[in-house]
């Protein structure tokens, strides 16, 4: 990963991801204190609620109360004729100082709507004693009244009143939304059971109740509601929901337990906290049902506003890595890109200046260090070469008296069995040999050096006529290359002196030259008698560096006879050494052989045109 990578890495890493994360707790952690704190809230709302409730309950129950204490209803059941007992009717108003006052607490109480007794006689009949009339209403005979549950729980109080919700006896209390109470009506002197009182209070107390308190912010979305605790709606304010079930309306299952609750759901197919509280003394629960997305409003307005920010953020870094981070890192990778280029062998590679400011100054020192580099480096290249070339004068010294000594011996040879017209055709082609040796370059073209292998073989042919014949196979489009003078003829002369030496065969020399991947292959190839691993070992390259002199100054010959390291194997190493200074440790001459299977000797250089500078290679090769 590069370096512009990382500190957009990094940016992110270590500011916007913690910020995001840091934000991401706040937020849940502001979701869940906001859904406690509102059911505590709603825990305190719902108990006002239940207060009133329990207090307009009680208010009727003492209404009743006095009414039976005044032996109202006594007077009204143990009346002639009960169904002139309307408190409604002013006919009714002069029939007894009792009557009057009661009919004034109930007719002027602002909540009661209806009212009724059911009366008892001694034979168990039974009758309706109509006290306040309802339109459109038709109260339930006492027979059926008197075989239903509610009839034996009413009876079972014992005077106690019995208050019902809305659409929990229809049949009894009628389909309107209003709360009924009904209870047993006792005659006071002897405590015998004379009938059952049923009262309707008016629902708009309820509604007023409701409506009037919220909970928190008034543009919340809350509504209450009655539920019994079988799960049906007994009473909504709106009007929506009366009489179904509220299973039907949340995912969450519920369980009317006593005290309070509160949990989050869905609710008519929206997120929803519920809040339920259980009516002390009342099979009822006070239901509130408050919006989520209300209630959460302002959280979720922080959370866009928070990712809007985050996104800005992150746009800023972006620009910031595109525009500011790729001037720093992109001058950066210019510099390494040249440093590069310089670790493969570029010297001359140099950074632009541009601006004023601290990768200016990187880029002008490099550039600096690349001049002073290339300065000392010119200054060892040309020591180098002056050094290669002294080294290359002693090799050549090396090779001029080893080849002289054995041609003028030929020739002396040739002159004391009075060969004249051998020794001329020697002399000359010598003197072709040496106008080539003597001359002031240590370069020829490959067509010369040719040239001078053919001179020295002709004079080795003359000297040894019957030892051995040799063939010259490279093509004429190899004549143009560059070579070093002397290079072939002292590989050849180390197979004819040495591995022609004893034969009892006509030996054969053969000298081929090719092109293989941009370089020139020159292989010479003898039918000799081949050379052991300790014969080899002396021209390894290192040689002289590393192995005792005692070691490689003496070496046996397969005939068991010692022979000098000056005789065997120097014009080889000479031309190794020449070409490794030359051109490199990548080039040079090549081995192979074993005893009796003769020997061939592959030299590689690089095939370039005369002339053509290659110095470098022999440095950084």
């Amino acid at each position: 990963m590069n370096l512009r990578y990382k500190l957009f890495t990094a940016f992110l890493g270590l500011i916007i991801i913690p910020l995001f994360i840091l934000s991401m707790i706040m937020f849940f952690v502001t979701y869940n204190s906001i859904e406690k704190k509102y059911s505590q809230q709603s825990e305190y709302s719902l108990k006002a609620i239940s207060y009133s409730i329990s207090s307009v309950f009680k208010d009727m129950n003492n209404v009743t109360d006095n009414g039976i204490a005044t032996s109202v209803f006594h007077m009204a059941l143990s009346a002639e004729d009960s169904s002139k007992q309307d408190l409604t009717d002013a006919e009714q108003l002069s029939l007894n100082a009792s009557q009057r006052n009661f009919r004034s607490l109930l007719y002027n109480h602002p909540s009661i709507s209806y009212a009724f007794l059911y009366n008892f006689n001694g034979k168990g009949s039974s009758e309706i004693v109509s006290l306040f009339n309802k339109e459109n209403f038709r109260t339930l005979p006492y027979d059926k009244f008197k075989v239903s549950e509610l009839y034996q729980e009413v009876m079972s109080l014992n005077g106690v009143p019995k208050w019902v919700a809305p659409h929990e006896n229809p049949e009894l209390t009628g389909t309107e939304p209003v709360f009924t109470q009904i209870r047993l009506v006792k005659e006071l002197s002897f405590f015998q059971n004379i009938g059952i009182l049923v009262v309707q209070i008016k629902n708009w107390e309820f509604e007023s109740i409701f409506r009037n308190l919220k909970i928190g912010d008034s543009n919340q979305k809350v509504s209450f509601m009655l539920v019994s605790d079988k799960g049906m709606i007994l009473f909504d304010p709106d009007r929506k929901l009366d009489g179904q079930m509220f299973q039907d309306f949340t995912t969450k299952e519920v369980s009317y337990k006593k005290g309070f609750q509160s949990f989050k759901t869905q609710f008519d197919g929206n997120r929803s906290i519920v809040s339920m509280y259980h009516l002390k003394d009342y099979p009822w629960s006070l239901v509130s049902v408050t919006s989520w997305d209300s209630l959460s409003r302002e959280v979720t307005v922080f959370a866009r506003w928070f990712v809007f920010v985050i996104f800005i953020c992150f746009l800023a870094a972006l620009t910031f890595n595109l525009f500011f981070m790729n001037r720093i890192t992109g001058g950066i990778a210019v510099i390494v890109r040249f440093m590069r280029r310089v670790e493969d062998g570029d010297l001359s590679s140099r950074v632009e200046e541009k601006g004023n400011d601290e990768l200016t100054l990187l880029a002008k020192g490099f550039n600096d260090l690349m001049d002073k580099i290339n300065h000392l480096f010119n200054r060892i290249q040309q020591e180098q070469r002056r050094k290669n070339q002294a080294e290359m004068r002693v090799l050549q010294a090396q090779i001029k008296p080893h080849f002289l000594f054995n041609t003028l011996e030929s020739i002396n040879v040739l002159a004391v069995q009075n060969e004249g017209r051998k020794v001329s055709e020697m002399v000359y082609r010598l003197a072709s040999i040496l106008r080539i040796s003597i001359q002031d370059r240590d370069e020829i073209t490959l067509e010369d050096e040719i040239k001078h292998l053919r001179n020295y073989l002709d004079i080795q042919k003359f000297r040894f006529e019957d030892l051995f014949d040799y063939e010259i196979d490279i093509p004429e489009e190899l004549n143009g290359c560059g070579i070093l003078k002397l290079t072939l003829q002292p590989l050849v002369e180390n197979s004819i002196q040495h591995g022609f030496e004893g034969i009892d065969y006509k030996g054969k020399l053969l000298i081929r030259g090719w092109e293989d991947q941009g370089n020139l292959i020159l292989r010479i190839e003898d039918n000799g008698i081949g050379m052991t691993s300790s014969q080899l070992s002396i021209f390894q390259y290192m040689i002289s560096e590393k192995a005792h002199p005692d070691e490689i100054n003496e070496l046996e010959d397969p005939h068991g006879s010692r022979v000098h390291l000056e005789r065997r194997g120097l014009g080889v190493r000479s031309v190794a050494d020449r070409i490794r200074i030359e051109y490199g440790f990548r080039y040079g001459i090549f081995i192979c052989s074993s005893p009796g299977s003769g020997t061939i000797i592959q030299c590689v250089i690089p095939k370039y045109g005369q002339g053509e500078d290659h110095n470098a290679k022999s440095i950084t090769g």
